[in-house]
């Protein structure tokens, strides 16, 4: 096992799955030590080789959820009718629950507020305003709601060492930016939005339906484009009245190096000129001023890093089940 698709895949096994996706573990165990599945992946461009992505595809297809000598023998079988959906479709995962993670960072914000969201998917992340909270820290239950009332999508959250929002954002303006915006009325992206989402969470499939319709009722502004070009003239379009916030989460693993310092160059140059607020909830390490300013970690667990304006102020969790303040522990 020392190809680095391999690693790849017992990495994820070993970080991101376990606790959290027995099938995906098994299943990316059972590639990690499958030499002829590990050559079927590497027929695609190393971008493409992600885990999600091409389990996403597999699942988008009808693979069973099954043992992995079962999908295994799926997924040899039908590689060539996933390789070209892994070619043309990205890991666009649009989880509506980590707007209860980037919460307590609009909190920080003065209203009101223009969203701008890179790598914005189907937009689902766009409507923090719409959606209802129930934080739960030491003290109990926290319900945050929409000013009109309690929302079809609640989001769980828990709280440690982090102080429960005051209340939901005023947003008067939203868009996103994607390469390959998704759109909630079409079947075929809805049904690869659901693919994306790991076999054992059926309370993220049910949120994404109630995020999606909530969604489809008023489209936000998503733009195709590239944020490295694009992004000044979308966020030139956000009223001057409102504090732009340029946020994003899970994005910036799929830029290099030179892309991420571009990028944040990019937004403290829109920053420069009208009031902004920068809100990323990434890997700890992709950007290197975020992960200075971070505490040792001494566990490997799959976390972001929740920071405003480049300085990390919390851990979060990758689907938004938790905020963690520094100095308290982490848990799945």
């Amino acid at each position: 096992m020392t190809s680095p698709t391999a690693e790849r895949y017992l990495r994820f096994a070993e970080v991101e799955a376990r606790g959290l996706s027995p099938r995906y573990e098994e299943w990316a165990r059972g590639v990690a030590a499958d030499p002829e599945v590990v050559a079927l992946i590497d027929r695609v461009p190393d971008a493409k080789r992600q885990v999600n992505l091409v389990f996403g595809a597999a699942r988008f297809h009808g693979a069973p959820d099954a043992r992995w000598p079962a999908a295994r023998d799926w997924i040899v079988a039908h590689w060539g009718l996933l390789e070209p959906t892994i070619l043309e479709r990205a890991t666009q995962t649009n989880e509506a629950a980590r707007c209860a993670t980037l919460l307590p960072a609009l909190d920080r914000v003065e209203g009101p507020v223009a969203l701008l969201e890179v790598g914005a998917s189907a937009g689902l992340c766009l409507f923090p305003d719409r959606y209802s909270y129930e934080y739960r820290d030491a003290d109990g239950v926290h319900s945050r709601h929409p000013s009109d009332g309690p929302s079809t999508v609640v989001l769980p959250c828990d709280l440690d060492g982090v102080a429960v929002p005051r209340a939901v954002p005023e947003v008067v303006w939203r868009a996103g930016i994607d390469l390959n915006p998704l759109d909630v009325s079409s079947a075929d992206d809805r049904a690869w939005l659901h693919a994306l989402i790991w076999p054992e969470h059926d309370d993220r499939r049910a949120r994404l339906h109630a995020a999606a319709e909530i969604a489809r009722r008023d489209p936000p502004l998503l733009v195709r484009g590239d944020a490295l070009v694009d992004l000044p003239a979308v966020a030139a379009a956000a009223p001057a009245e409102a504090t732009l916030v340029v946020f994003h989460s899970a994005v910036l693993m799929y830029l290099s190096a030179d892309g991420r310092a571009r990028f944040a160059d990019t937004v403290r140059a829109i920053a420069a000129g009208r009031p902004t607020v920068w809100i990323s909830n990434e890997s700890p390490s992709l950007l290197p001023g975020t992960a200075a300013s971070l505490p040792p970690r001494p566990d490997q667990q799959a976390v972001f890093a929740l920071a405003v304006d480049g300085e990390a102020v919390a851990l979060t969790h990758p689907h938004g089940r938790w905020v963690r303040g520094f100095g308290t522990s982490s848990s799945r």
